[in-house]
């Protein structure tokens, strides 16, 4: 009887509220996905029909071919990668810096890191756009590449501060004594062991990167010069919406971000452990 009651309370304090979450994360997404494979006649079609009747993928030749997706696929790809270049670099070097150096005003340095991640990103529209338009650089993936470098560069220091600060200081102090300067040790000791941090950082500049919108949308006039979320949201006209190639877009959209977080997932999972012991 005691085991019993056991069983119903677990099962209505843990199981069914997992259950309820994870239908009601997942089912934007199934539909997104069945509408993607259904014809524009079948969208439309009442009674709604929870599986495709015909599947097709005629919305995602028309997404990638017709609406010009496959550019902004390469946008997205060229700013995602560059960002996270220049991030990694440098939150790595700032990381360091704060690991193994002691200076007046550290702990307020930090503090204010993990304060520009309190500001709204709106608040930025503004002076980057007067920024950028008398630099010359509106439509260019340099601006983009700047802003989410310069976003992403404050949280990310953190998090590699935290990584390096349990990588034990007499590795670097071997390195040097066999020769190795600082620039040195960080390479050859240093990055081999951050390999969980490196990817943890690297995947959340990414998807940041991938997924931003508003920025985007303020930085870009040009069509072809759009990324992937801008693109989806040009693919919804005043008049008419092709519902059929929306969802493929998305799903397209969604596939690199869910491939790098199924490859990633174990090295997440120990940089973030990382991060935090330190």
């Amino acid at each position: 009887m005691i085991k019993t009651k056991k069983r119903v309370d677990r099962l209505l304090t843990f199981n069914l509220p997992l259950l309820v979450m994870l239908i009601f994360t997942l089912f934007p997404l199934y539909w997104t996905i069945n509408t993607a494979f259904k014809h524009e006649g079948d969208i439309i079609k009442r009674p709604l029909g929870y599986v495709p009747a015909s599947p097709t993928i005629d919305n995602f030749v028309t997404a990638w071919t017709n609406v010009g997706f496959s550019t902004y696929f390469k946008n997205s790809l060229l700013v995602g990668v560059c960002t996270v270049f220049i991030v990694l670099i440098l939150s790595t070097l700032s990381g360091y810096a704060l690991s193994r150096y002691k200076f007046k005003g550290k702990r307020a340095f930090l503090l204010m890191l993990l304060c520009t991640q309190f500001i709204p990103r709106s608040m930025l529209i503004i002076p980057l756009f007067i920024i950028f338009k008398f630099l010359g650089l509106i439509s260019n993936p340099l601006s983009l590449i700047i802003t989410y470098a310069a976003v992403e560069i404050p949280f990310t220091t953190v998090l590699m501060n935290g990584f390096i600060s349990n990588v034990p200081r007499e590795l670097e102090e071997a390195a040097m004594v066999d020769g190795c300067n600082k620039l040195q040790a960080i390479r050859y000791v240093i990055f081999p062991l951050l390999v969980p941090g490196i990817v943890a950082t690297s995947v959340f500049t990414f998807i940041y990167t991938w997924n931003e919108f508003l920025i985007a949308l303020m930085l870009t006039n040009q069509q072809g010069k759009f990324t992937l979320p801008v693109g989806l949201s040009y693919m919804m006209g005043e008049f008419n919406i092709n519902y059929g190639a929306l969802a493929a877009g998305s799903v397209i959209a969604l596939i690199p971000a869910v491939i790098l977080f199924a490859y990633a997932q174990k090295h997440l999972v120990n940089g973030m452990g990382g991060a935090v012991k330190g």
